[in-house]
């Protein structure tokens, strides 16, 4: 964490292995936080990227960052402070710090942009020393000293429980979010599934305004499920509740193992439902789509082919769903759900054996080699899993930098058929060796 520009953004990604677009264009809010799986040295853990905030007012900066750091200080188990080593402290940065420092929770100062030894001999560091926590001159840009920063920050991270990640995946609660737009019947499955009038239910758009858990149990497994309020376009929020509404509403699927996008079949928003499917892949949740109000629905079989094309053409990015049509108002195939959820549940815990990665890759690049990087081949030579929910496989290859967005997806596509996966897989591509390879220049690729 940290203020606008010192480099959050650039350190998460850095963390994290690879690049990861976010989403900004979300209903009623800006997304605040970033959330992803990453490993260093055999110990895996989520990182959390904080949201930068641009206030017109030195008190408005205060109140912010004040919030971002409580928040940090009640979710984190060790909290990373970015700051610019060129430009020394602001107030912001020193107010930040007093207020992590009274959190109890380990911090570590990552003064970033320090691109090299001379630079870093010739900045005065010892301000950032005078704050009292453990200073780590890195450069988020180009990797330099993120490792050391790393290997302290694990070692205030708790010890994993025992027993394989998928044992533990599969042993804890499903955690189900129901997310849509106003009115779709959120409220009314969620009583469906519970057996009771649990959630206030109502024709009137904008019932819902927090995200309330209730815990089930259905065939032997237990479930908390999660009503969240309506997501509208953005431009359509005028009220200061909605949108602290929709902010619990994407936090609830942030928690989730599984999210319900819910739509309806008499009055549908492709559009709004597609931004919404989006928000949950891009977070690395399983996803199911379910179509509401299908009592209503005169030409079942027409409509459920109609809307299959509709899902194919707008939910590309969540073609791997399952699709479903219910009715939560009588019942129909609405219990479906959560046999679905505990299926893709386990399925996103799963660990993928490494030989069958390998056998996959090696198949897949026999069958369409990689494009030709500046004129060399780009080849792949070991592929093993590094994270659960999202499922995420590393790919060591020659030229990590060289694979496109098209062999990427690719390699996804093929990953999904070999394997069978309707959950949401990463990528991680890493170079091979250090050896600088051919036709690079000089340059360590």
């Amino acid at each position: 964490m940290g203020r606008p520009n010192v480099g959050k953004s650039t350190l998460f990604n850095r963390v994290i292995g690879r690049r990861l677009a976010i989403v900004e264009d979300v209903p009623g809010v800006t997304r605040d936080r970033q959330y992803a799986e990453a490993d260093h040295d055999g110990r895996r853990f989520r990182a959390v990227d904080t949201g930068g905030f641009t206030p017109d007012s030195e008190a408005q900066l205060v109140r912010a960052v004040r919030e971002q750091a409580e928040a940090a200080i009640r979710e984190a188990d060790a909290i990373v402070l970015v700051v610019d080593a060129e430009e020394g402290l602001s107030g912001a940065d020193q107010e930040l710090a007093r207020i992590l420092r009274k959190g109890g929770k380990p911090v570590l100062l990552a003064a970033n942009k320090v691109d090299s030894d001379r630079r870093e001999k010739n900045l005065d560091l010892g301000e950032l020393h005078a704050l009292g926590f453990d200073v780590f001159p890195v450069s988020a840009e180009h990797g330099r000293g993120v490792s050391d920063l790393l290997d302290a920050a694990v070692t205030h991270l708790p010890e994993p429980p025992e027993g394989s990640e998928e044992e533990q995946g599969q042993k804890g609660p499903v955690r189900l979010a129901v997310v849509g737009r106003p009115n779709v019947g959120k409220s009314t499955l969620l009583n469906r599934l519970i057996g009771e009038e649990r959630f206030v239910a109502s024709a009137m758009p904008g019932t819902t305004r927090d995200a309330v858990d209730e815990q089930i149990e259905h065939r032997g497994r237990t479930y908390l499920l999660t009503d969240t309020a309506g997501l509208r376009k953005k431009r359509h929020i005028v009220d200061k509740v909605e949108v602290f509404s929709a902010q619990r509403a994407l936090r609830a699927i942030e928690r989730a193992d599984v999210v319900v996008v819910l739509t309806d079949a008499t009055d549908l928003g492709v559009e709004q439902d597609a931004r919404i499917a989006a928000q949950a892949e891009e977070r690395g949740r399983a996803v199911i789509l379910a179509v509401n109000k299908w009592d209503l629905v005169q030409d079942k079989e027409g409509q459920a082919e109609r809307l299959r094309k509709e899902a194919a053409r707008h939910l590309q990015h969540v073609g791997y769903a399952p699709l479903l049509f219910v009715s939560a108002k009588e019942g129909t195939r609405v219990q479906k759900i959560l046999d679905l959820a505990a299926e893709l549940h386990d399925q996103a815990s799963t660990r993928l054996k490494t030989p069958e990665l390998n056998d996959w890759v090696q198949r897949m690049q026999d069958e369409h080699p990689a494009p030709l990087s500046r004129g060399y081949p780009v080849r792949f030579s070991y592929a093993y899993q590094v994270g659960t929910q999202p499922i995420t496989v590393a790919i060591q290859c020659n030229r990590p930098e060289a694979v496109d967005a098209g062999y990427r997806r690719y390699l996804t596509s093929g990953l999904r058929e070999r394997f069978e996966l309707r959950v949401p897989v990463r990528l991680v591509f890493r170079q091979k060796t250090r050896r600088t390879p051919r036709g690079t220049k000089g340059q360590r690729a």
